[in-house]
């Protein structure tokens, strides 16, 4: 499959207000996509429409060939990595890092009565290794710190080897240490040919990973610009965005801005 999201005319309203208008967006399997805009552009909302999460209001939304709508959500729902805090809100903090990454094969937050092989048990380790998480597996999620915990978001995202993974603001609230040692793994993640799609939420242009190939800028809930990133996070297109002149850098290959 090539195309893993397909949005025609797609627009959200609730309790009366237009969160997202007339979105029309399409990702292929080979990109990396990072969404940034104002607060209240709708970001996160878009974000929930890709993970089957939220069923738009009108228009068409098709994730992985399927359309939402007309198929059921759960099963597709194993097929897509979402890390956010509101899914990390979920998990039990008496949950262990190793069951909070291998519950998302079934697309839950809590171990119950599901079963699991010991192929299962292996991969989960061995995506804790990866997200340099391996010696904290029996801790309780609870105990983590905020570094930690975002790891942990990330990797139980990446556990079921999703066709499409979502990241909502990944490294947000974090000191700079960590906040670079997550960038650094997801921009490495993000660069090796075998990783699915990802499509990534973010307030801060200098955390965008290395990887990333495409940008969409929102602003009250409709695209302002769309495309190859180094064309779509221009100064230009980003003061028109957030209504303020912006200067826009490239330093050591990472997006940087600030005010005129």
């Amino acid at each position: 499959m090539n195309e893993v999201l397909n949005l025609e005319n797609v627009s959200v309203i609730r309790a009366g207000k237009t969160i997202l208008n007339g979105i029309t967006w399409r990702v292929q399997a080979n990109e990396r996509w990072v969404i940034v805009g104002p607060n209240g552009a709708g970001k996160t909302t878009l974000l929930k429409i890709a993970a089957a999460q939220l069923q738009p209001s009108s228009g068409t939304a098709r994730v992985l060939g399927e359309t939402l709508g007309e198929i059921n959500v759960f099963d597709l729902r194993t097929r897509v990595g979402f890390a956010s805090t509101t899914i990390a809100s979920r998990i039990p903090n008496s949950e262990t890092v190793l069951d909070a990454v291998m519950t998302a094969i079934y697309a839950i937050t809590g171990r119950f009565k599901e079963k699991y092989d010991d192929v299962d048990e292996r991969r989960a380790r061995r995506v804790l290794t990866e997200w340099q998480l391996s010696e904290y597996s029996d801790r309780a999620f609870g105990t983590l710190s905020d570094g930690e915990r975002k790891r942990t978001q990330i990797a139980r995202a990446v556990m079921p080897d999703p066709e499409l993974l979502l990241l909502d603001e990944p490294v947000a609230s974090l000191d700079i240490g960590s906040r670079e040692a997550t960038i650094k793994i997801l921009g490495g993640y993000a660069s090796h040919p075998g990783a699915p799609a990802i499509i990534m939420v973010t307030h801060h242009l200098e955390e965008i990973p290395a990887g990333f190939t495409h940008a969409l800028v929102l602003n009250e809930g409709k695209i302002t610009a769309a495309g190859p990133i180094n064309s779509t996070l221009t100064t230009e297109k980003l003061s028109e965005a957030y209504g303020l002149a912006l200067e826009v850098v490239l330093l050591a290959g990472r997006f940087a801005v600030r005010a005129k």
